[in-house]
Parts: structure tokens; C-alpha cells; sequence
């Protein structure tokens, strides 16, 4: 059976923004869709989030997807350096490699091993054989050509959303049907 990995961004829940709305779009398709609670989300850890998310996923097969949002997308990449299998694939939702306007020095030094900790792309890329990136210009975290260079470096498909901010419910994403949109395309 296909399974789907719906991972929630820094600060959310698996009933934020429109995660909850895509598990239940993505059951509705036929996928198990399992949307995680991330442990310590207001302080999110590498190695608390990369180990939690290989506890829910066990083993990875080809019938295994990912969605990500935010740090979700970093969680997801940091899991896939670790696994010796080659998933199904992979969209990322607002994904960043770098990150701007951070709201103060707390939330910096939270952000700074996520920032500064290398991901190895040619390990990633190994065993994940197809991704897309949904990402808007005018995302509050900036960065936006250094996020799309490193994503095409990956070779996840870029699809840019027009004014979409950090694609969160704040900025109007509750629903998010360009992800299954996306999703349908890319992996019939």
C-alpha cells in the first residue's frame, strides 16, 4: 500500500495550516497518510526530528512519499541522507536551505544548526527519485534564489505560487490542492 508522510513545519501541528486537509485528501485517494505531532516543535532538533520521523516511517519502500513543510522539508531531506532505500518520492512545501528575517536571536540560534549542518544531496538523491518544490517569491523567510538553486540542484521540479508567502495558514493555506495537484502529476 502507498503511504504518505505529511510533515509539519517549526511551530506546527498535524492539524495546522493544511496539513490536516491534505491527509484526508490524500486517504481519499487511497494513501495511508500518517501526519505525525514532531516532537518539542517550538524547539525543533535535528536529531529528535530526524529519529522520530524514522520511528513512524520503519522500513521505506518505493511506495513511500513525503510532504514537507518548512523544516518539515529539512526533516524529510536529513531522514533520506539515512536510509539505504530508494523511496517513491518527495514534495516539498515552502522548502528552504537558507533562511532570513528570523523574528529574534532565539529563534536564530534555533534555526543556526538547521542552517549551518550540511545535507548531502548526492546521498539524498540516491534514493529519492523524483521531487518537487512548491515555493512563492514573496515567502516572509526570503532566500528564495538560494532555495530554488539548491532544490534544482537536487532535481526536485520547481512550481512557483504566486504570492503565497510561507504557504501557511496566515497566508491564506488551509487548503492546499495545488500540492495534490502537483503530487497527481508527478507520481501517477
Amino acid at each position: 500500500m502507498k503511504r504518505i508522510f505529511i510533515v509539519h513545519g517549526w511551530a506546527g501541528s498535524p492539524t495546522g495550516d493544511w496539513i490536516a486537509w491534505a491527509k484526508q485528501a490524500f486517504e481519499q485517494k487511497g494513501f495511508r497518510a500518517v501526519a505525525p505531532e514532531m516532537p518539542d516543535t517550538l524547539r525543533p532538533n535535528i536529531d529528535a526530528w530526524v529519529d522520530y520521523l524514522r520511528q513512524v516511517v520503519g522500513e521505506p519502500d518505493s511506495d513511500t512519499y513525503f510532504v514537507g513543510h518548512s523544516i518539515g522539508c529539512q526533516t524529510i531531506l536529513r531522514y533520506l541522507e539515512t536510509v539505504h532505500t530508494k523511496v517513491g518520492g518527495a514534495v516539498f512545501v515552502a522548502g528552504w536551505f537558507g533562511l532570513e528575517n528570523l523574528e529574534s536571536p532565539e529563534v536564530e540560534e534555533i534555526a543556526k544548526p538547521w542552517l549551518t549542518t550540511p545535507i548531502n544531496l548526492e546521498k539524498v538523491r540516491a534514493v529519492l527519485p523524483k521531487s518537487v518544490l512548491l515555493i512563492s517569491a514573496n515567502d516572509n523567510y526570503g532566500a528564495y534564489e538560494q532555495n530554488v538553486q539548491k532544490f534544482t540542484e537536487l532535481g526536485s521540479e520547481i512550481v512557483v505560487l504566486q504570492d503565497a508567502g510561507h504557504i501557511t495558514a496566515s497566508d491564506g493555506f488551509t487548503e492546499l490542492p495545488q500540492l495534490v495537484e502537483v503530487f497527481n502529476s508527478s507520481f501517477h
